[in-house]
Parts: C-alpha cells; sequence; structure tokens
C-alpha cells in the first residue's frame, strides 16, 4: 500500500513535467519502474507506455484548450509514429535487457545536450524589462500578435516540411516502442531545430503525438504479456491531475527556462538509467 501511494505521488511529479515538456513521462516512468518496483527492463518499458497514454491524452485535452499546440503537427506526427512504434517493441523483445537501457539512456542524453545548447544560445530576458532600448514586453506583445495572424504559433504545415514532420513521427515511434517511452524527448528538440517551432507550442504538439503512437506499442505489449497494470494505473492516477497543471504552467514559464528545464529533467533520466544498467552489469 505504502509502495502504490509513493507511485501516485511520484506520478504526480510525472504528470506536472509531461504536460509543461511534451513529453510522455516514460524517460522518468522507466528508472522508477525499474528501480522502484523492481520490473524487468521489458516490464519496465511496456508499464511505462501503457501510462503513457492516459497522462498524454490529459495534458494534450489542456493544451488544446489553452491553445499551445499545432493539431496537424501532431496528428501527422502520430500518425507516422504510429507505424514505426510495434516495430520498435519487436526489435525490444529481441534485444538483452542491457541493450534497451542503454539506447534509451543514450538516445536521452543526445537529447538532452541538444536542448542545452538551443538554450544557451538564447538571449536571457532582463529582470529590468529592458534591453538595449527596446521594451521586452511590448516586444512580447507584438511577438504574441504575430502567432496569432499567423494562427499556430508561426508555424505552417506545408508541401516542404511535411515530409520532415512524417520522418520525425516515425523516427519517435520507433524509439517510444524500442525503449517505452512516448518520444517527446525526441519530437520537442526536433519540433524547435528543425521545424522552428516554439518551445511552448512543441510541447503541446509533442501529446497530441505520444498519445497516438502509443497505442498500436501498448496493444502489443499487452498481447506479450509484459504490462503490470497495477503499477501503470497507480502511476496514471497521480499523472493525469499532474498532466493537467503542467500544461496550464506552459504560458507562465519563459522559453529559456523551459528549454533548461527540459534538458536538466533528460540529463537527470539518462544519468540514472545508465547508472542503473552499469551496476546491474
Amino acid at each position: 500500500m505504502e509502495t502504490l501511494v509513493l507511485t501516485v505521488a511520484v506520478g504526480v511529479v510525472v504528470g506536472i513535467l509531461s504536460g509543461l515538456l511534451g513529453i510522455g513521462g516514460g524517460t522518468l516512468m522507466v528508472p522508477i519502474f525499474r528501480l522502484g518496483f523492481g520490473l524487468s527492463a521489458f516490464a519496465s518499458t511496456a508499464t511505462s507506455l501503457f501510462t503513457i497514454i492516459p497522462t498524454s491524452l490529459v495534458g494534450f485535452v489542456t493544451h488544446i484548450k489553452n491553445k499551445t499546440c499545432i493539431p496537424k503537427l501532431g496528428i501527422v506526427c502520430g500518425l507516422a509514429g504510429a507505424c514505426t512504434s510495434p516495430v520498435g517493441v519487436f526489435l525490444a523483445n529481441l534485444s538483452p535487457a542491457w541493450m534497451v537501457m542503454m539506447a534509451a539512456a543514450i538516445i536521452i542524453g543526445y537529447s538532452s545536450f541538444k536542448m542545452f545548447r538551443k538554450a544557451v544560445r538564447m538571449p536571457k530576458n532582463p529582470a529590468s524589462g529592458k534591453a538595449m532600448g527596446v521594451d521586452v514586453e511590448k516586444a512580447a506583445v507584438k511577438a504574441a500578435a504575430v502567432e496569432e495572424d499567423l494562427g499556430e504559433g508561426g508555424f505552417e504545415l506545408t508541401r516542404s516540411n511535411l515530409p520532415k514532420a512524417i520522418a520525425i513521427g516515425l523516427t519517435a515511434g520507433l524509439a517510444s516502442g524500442y525503449v517505452g517511452v512516448g518520444g517527446g524527448f525526441l519530437m520537442v528538440p526536433l519540433f524547435v531545430s528543425v521545424l522552428g517551432v516554439m518551445m511552448r507550442k512543441a510541447s503541446g504538439t509533442s501529446l497530441i503525438a505520444i498519445m497516438i503512437l502509443a497505442i498500436p506499442g501498448v496493444i502489443e505489449q499487452g498481447l506479450l504479456g509484459n504490462i503490470d497494470y497495477l503499477a501503470g494505473i497507480a502511476m496514471a492516477a497521480g499523472s493525469i491531475p499532474g498532466a493537467v497543471i503542467g500544461a496550464n504552467l506552459v504560458r507562465r514559464v519563459p522559453e529559456r527556462q523551459l528549454r533548461f528545464i527540459f534538458g536538466a529533467f533528460l540529463l537527470v533520466s539518462a544519468v540514472v538509467l545508465l547508472g542503473n544498467e552499469i551496476v546491474a552489469l
């Protein structure tokens, strides 16, 4: 009972990070299920994938209400990812347990590096609200107006960038099925760097795609008997309300700080996963 209560509490934190950063939460849930519950590598990734769906769904609904996502882009990436997610699950079940965890750590660590580098290059927001004679507050209002005119945060899904969006979805789906995460740790940085989407829009868009692409993988993992439903439901009980809180925080956290938070989150997850598998070996 104490373990389940603690899991619900941890789930709240996972949900907040999910809604805020646009991740399904798998990058944190996999280590928790592996270390906290003592589940096998396969059960940890499968249970994480199972919990990701309700967490992402709630976060996505909140982002839609707050207009902090790009639905068309999310749907395209989600459908593309749904095609490769089962392939990732199949490959994971053929791989040694340590290889699955190592792959997760490496991919997450690389995403952290990319996000930190992008954040460092962004200009700081001065506390006074003034910078080089420019009123930052007025500039922000102007930028918001431009976003409103463009409809979806300055991004438009066109024939030229559609292949890029599909490629991002296919890659995220494969990674999702293989390491048991939603794929947001890949999609969010790629939305920002490849497609030029603002971070606060990328987070909500990622949750739309995650919700779609995780479904085939969960079905496959369920048929294989890898999911620990009790642990997954306990985590979801906390992550669902947490996702609502996180999604509502997106509009209040500055872009640069949001990227630093995302990078730090990924780095910690990678270190935990890598350290655990080194000890296990």
